[in-house]
């Protein structure tokens, strides 16, 4: 089993059940699914970028991705409707929290100048969105190998009501929010 799966349900619902005093354990928010995505804007001129990139997300998450498609046609960044410009995953259950554990225990410490997650990257319904620059802060990427820089977009989403469940809610999960004390470790 997954150690974040342990560490909520053994300490996470208590804390959260206290600090918000939900009546039931089915009311406690928890991380439903987590999406990875690239878009890979050089795929347009060269599709050696979008088999790395492929490649490198398959590593990092565990799943095979699926391509997006541009939905319309934009002159000015040379892509047509049609196009293959970028890659996703979704992740759910025991891939999940295991991605969670290697994104903020391994990754998000190895990411470069690092001074907390931005605080602001919730959407008002209690759903996360971050970026990370570069695909090789993840220890399965070897940089000897990369080609090219591609960063990524990670979004986490929960069944918080509001900001601020989620907010505890991922922070003792141990998320490193700018401006926060101590992040809690993840253990």
């Amino acid at each position: 089993m997954a150690r974040l799966r342990d560490l909520y349900k053994a300490k996470i619902v208590p804390e959260l059940t206290r600090e918000f005093h939900y009546g039931n354990v089915m009311a406690v928010p928890k991380v439903v699914k987590v999406v990875v995505s690239m878009g890979i804007g050089k795929a347009c001129q060269d599709k050696k970028f979008l088999e790395m990139g492929k490649k490198d997300l398959a590593v990092i998450t565990g799943q095979s991705p699926a391509v997006c498609k541009a939905k319309k046609s934009v002159s000015n960044f040379k892509v047509r409707e049609g196009q293959e410009t970028g890659l996703k995953v979704t992740l759910r259950g025991v891939r999940m929290y295991e991605f969670m554990d290697r994104l903020i225990n391994l990754a998000i410490p190895r990411v470069r100048d690092f001074r907390g997650l931005n605080p602001n990257g919730f959407d008002g319904r209690g759903n996360y969105s971050m970026g990370l620059s570069e695909q090789s802060v993840f220890p399965e990427i070897n940089p000897a190998k990369v080609e090219s820089q591609q960063g990524m977009n990670v979004c986490f989403v929960t069944t918080a009501k509001t900001d601020e469940e989620a907010r505890k809610l991922l922070s003792l999960f141990g998320m490193p929010f700018r401006g926060q004390a101590e992040a809690k470790p993840a253990s």
